[in-house]
């Protein structure tokens, strides 16, 4: 890997084998976050999420923390994303179409080495990501015109089994839901706590790496379509059983009165505060 050096900030890591430009950046040198780079996930599949919020998030020290807050029992953090997924927005009129408003798409854009640094949250029970999303995943048969969701990092087995994974899937989250499975690579730690995370999609595929070192490779179907992306966190137990609480049987929920949402993990009501995902800038490169 060479370096990419930006003033004031910590290094990229990026392949050598391309020429690389800077074409967007977030290094968070503000007081908060940047509403004219990021949109809140407020939303989960036409209904307004119980567990995503606006709250607990802070930008200091050109740093961004997600917080994981805990309030009246409940557990809550924040969906940072450049864009939105159409299917997320409840109706908002009494006409057939069955979707609202449209949130603005902050940044859209196709292929490119999309980087972040971050440290990762301590405690089990919630979990941290960063990925690439199409607005309209599974509206079209081909996943080139639908996108690709592509998982740059996800930590939910970091705590548990030690592990960090990344992959491709397509085709929307019903019948027609495809992936190829993950990479789950053993999580090693630095000695000051920050990793990067990157991808580079090109019209080959995807090459996933971590701190440097390639830890995947995926080359079909490759999105064809502008995507937006995702800096997220979510508590788990909130939406459905088989979403977060229950991947790969991590975790027990600790209740489930009302159906949706089941109540958070056991893990989060035993949860040390306070706990967050710092990011330290995010990146994207277009090859030259």
């Amino acid at each position: 890997m060479k370096s990419y050096q930006l003033n004031g900030h910590a290094d990229s890591l990026l392949p050598e084998n391309k020429n690389w430009k800077l074409v967007w950046n977030d290094e968070f040198d503000g007081e908060e976050l940047d509403e004219s780079k990021w949109n809140y996930r407020l939303n989960f599949w036409g209904r307004p999420s119980p567990t995503f919020t606006t709250e607990g998030v802070e930008v200091d020290d050109s740093k961004l923390r997600i917080n994981l807050v805990k309030k009246d029992g409940e557990f809550y953090s924040a969906h940072l994303q450049t864009g939105s997924l159409t299917y997320d927005i409840p109706k908002d009129s009494d006409g057939f179409w069955p979707f609202g408003s449209y949130q603005p798409m902050k940044f859209l854009h196709r292929y490119g080495f999309y980087e972040i640094r971050c440290r990762l949250p301590k405690n089990p029970g919630w979990h941290a990501a960063f990925w690439l999303q199409s607005p309209c995943i599974g509206a079209h048969p081909d996943p080139r015109f639908g996108g690709v969701e592509c998982d740059i990092m996800e930590n939910y087995k970091q705590h548990k089994q030690g592990l960090i994974g990344c992959g491709n899937g397509w085709g929307g989250y019903g019948k027609d839901s495809t992936w190829h499975g993950h990479f789950w690579y053993p999580y090693e730690e630095t000695e000051d706590g920050w990793h990067r995370y990157a991808v580079d999609w090109s019209p080959d595929g995807y090459v996933f790496y971590a701190d440097g070192k390639e830890v995947g490779v995926q080359k079909a179907p490759v999105s064809e379509v502008e995507q937006y992306i995702l800096v997220s966190t979510e508590c788990h137990g909130y939406h459905h059983e088989g979403f977060g609480v229950n991947r790969g049987g991590l975790e027990e929920v600790a209740s489930g009165e009302d159906g949706f949402p089941s109540r958070a993990s056991k893990d989060l009501h035993n949860a040390v505060l306070p706990d967050f995902f710092e990011v330290d800038y995010v990146r994207v490169f277009d090859a030259v």
